[in-house]
């Protein structure tokens, strides 16, 4: 398993000044962030030589492009904001190739008019998984022309909230290149203290070897978003359950701000090093 970070966590809008901090932090792979070239995250245009930087950039530090994030509201209820983030999606994954990646992340998506990470009541509607459907046949098709895969994480605000929910997910795309991004704070969001072992092991037996990332991030007791090893995930369970399953990609740190990182990259390589 290889430690990464979030790119964005680190200042920066240029590849080798936020790939250089990352590897100084301690961290061997990064989910890169367009944001990261000073482009936006979902730009209209990447150029060849924007893509090559980020290349370069990994090269002469030793950092990996384990995925990159190509987030938009896939169920967006405002049409021409849906069509401005596929279409910068489309953009991403022409270029994610000469990145160095083949994983590209989105999300299912929300119906809240204004905030993809809100959750809405219409969420739950049949309409609006058909909906989302429609969206990923599009991204799917595209992804697969490119031999990209596409990592969607189970986010409670989200359609696609919960482990159950990513399991109707890849019976309703099988053989697609749809993979999952598993944040245990995620799964044990709103779920009682004895009861999250059970949840973890819920969503890692459901999902199996379809876990193509892994992410780390924490909840405080309150529920609110804490840096990996200061909340109540039990990460010593988490980790074996992945190992367990048989996965062998990057866990993700994030949740975090830049001062934070050395401190969680020294807490997750400990727990690495112990599995």
């Amino acid at each position: 398993m290889q430690l990464g970070v979030f790119a964005k966590t680190f200042t920066g809008t240029d590849p080798l000044t936020v790939l250089s901090a990352s590897r100084t932090a301690g961290f061997a792979t990064v989910q890169y962030n367009m944001s990261c070239s000073g482009i936006g995250a979902l730009p209209e245009v990447i150029s060849d030589a924007t893509a090559g930087n980020v290349c370069d950039a990994a090269l002469e530090t030793g950092v990996g492009i384990a995925a990159i994030s190509a987030t938009y509201n896939m169920t967006d209820p405002d049409r021409e904001r849906l069509a401005t983030g596929r279409r910068a999606f489309l953009v991403i994954c022409e270029q994610a190739g000469a990145m160095g990646s083949d994983l590209v992340t989105v999300c299912s998506g929300s119906k809240h008019p204004h905030d993809k990470w809100q959750y809405h009541l219409s969420n739950d509607d049949p309409q609006s998984w058909t909906e989302m459907c429609r969206e990923f046949e599009i991204i799917c098709d595209h992804a697969a022309r490119h031999d990209l895969l596409l990592g969607v994480e189970p986010e409670p605000a989200n359609i696609v909230r919960n482990a159950d929910k990513a399991a109707q997910l890849l019976a309703d795309f099988s053989g697609s290149p749809i993979r999952f991004i598993l944040d245990p704070a995620n799964i044990i969001e709103d779920v009682a203290p004895e009861r999250q072992r059970n949840a973890i092991d819920h969503a890692l037996n459901l999902l199996g070897d379809h876990i193509i990332l892994a992410h780390a991030k924490d909840r405080f007791a309150d529920g609110t978003v804490a840096p990996a090893g200061r909340g109540t995930v039990d990460w010593a369970h988490f980790l074996r359950g992945l190992t367990a399953v048989g996965f062998d990609g990057a866990l993700i740190a994030h949740g975090m701000t830049s001062v934070e990182a050395p401190d969680v990259a020294s807490f997750l390589s400990g727990h690495l090093e112990r599995l």
